[in-house]
């Protein structure tokens, strides 16, 4: 019995996922079941997943990053304004890294320093962010990048859109430091058990600042191929995206209350809402009763989980 519970708890977002699209396929088979269709949901989903991503290790660490969104539109401006005025890419994808993992660094730094919940750490950086984005922009887009920019949003190698490539290896890469590395242990052990991972040795602070640093390295990736793919860097343009990103990881199966959690699910989550984006709209359904059904979705999910918990370990 509890294999098997094990086993749904696990796998069981899989089988939401293929629900979901089976759904969307009988309704609308002409437009939804497509290979076009599904390489454009891929392409869609890219940003929210990296996102995920880094999200991901925040959330088993038991934290939370609400900053991400607005790390996403300052990194996207910060890019494309030093790309713009230096004509040089490589300077501009430098800056961009640079600001989005010292934002990070920085929400790290509260959180494992000041001991500030990181959920007032991060809404507070999240706000100071959008300001400082604001103010440097001016509140304008920032216009005429090259070509070269452009590409990482919306370019392809052998016929794979190049944010899928960067998506792919981004997973590769979060797989492997959280499956197969001391590392990855230690940020699950941080977020079972913090008072026995520091009587085991683990350096606490460390992990933390780290895994704030790497979730503002992800949204730094994200939005620079959110302005390219946009051939602009809108002021506002990651607004939002930390609610997905969350979304995401929760629906993959990663616990709230941390040291739980799968990344392949972190993926299926990012496609999840993708899809339901996709899915509705392809049936003209109203923008605004798609953010009722994913927050349906995502209090589902998050209560099954919640539920499931307390039933399985008793």
């Amino acid at each position: 019995m509890a294999s098997s519970n094990g086993f749904i708890r696990k796998y069981g977002v899989i089988f939401g996922l293929l629900g979901i699209i089976i759904f969307f396929a009988i309704e609308s088979p002409t437009y939804f079941f497509t290979s076009s269709n599904f390489i454009l949901i891929s392409k869609q989903s890219s940003i929210n997943i990296l996102l995920a991503l880094g999200q991901m290790f925040v959330i088993l660490t038991a934290g939370i990053d609400l900053s991400d969104g607005a790390i996403a539109g300052l990194v996207g401006a910060v890019a494309a304004g030093v790309t713009v005025a230096t004509g040089n890419l490589f300077f501009g994808l430098l800056a961009g890294l640079g600001v989005g993992i010292g934002f990070g660094i920085v929400n790290g730094l509260i959180v494992a320093f000041a001991k500030v919940p990181a959920f007032i750490a991060t809404l507070a950086t999240m706000s100071a962010i959008t300001g400082i984005t604001l103010i440097y922009t001016q509140g304008e887009p920032i216009w005429n990048l090259p070509s070269s920019f452009d590409f990482i949003g919306q370019g392809s190698l052998l016929d794979i859109p190049f944010s899928i490539i960067i998506m792919a290896l981004s997973f590769v890469a979060v797989w492997i430091i959280l499956e197969r590395t001391k590392y990855g242990r230690h940020v699950y052990a941080v977020g079972g058990n913090i008072k026995a991972s520091r009587a085991a040795g683990v350096k606490i602070s460390s992990v933390l600042i780290s895994v704030y640093a790497i979730s503002g390295l992800l949204a730094a990736i994200g939005g620079i191929i959110l302005a390219s793919r946009l051939g602009t860097a809108e002021p506002s343009a990651g607004s939002g995206y930390e609610l997905d990103a969350i979304a995401a990881v929760v629906l993959g199966g990663t616990s709230l209350f941390g040291g739980e959690g799968w990344v392949v699910g972190t993926i299926i989550g990012g496609y999840i809402i993708a899809v339901l984006n996709n899915g509705m709209t392809i049936m003209n359904i109203s923008a605004y009763y798609q953010e009722v059904v994913k927050g349906l979705v995502i209090l589902l999910a998050v209560m099954l989980t919640s539920f499931g918990k307390k039933y399985w370990n008793e």
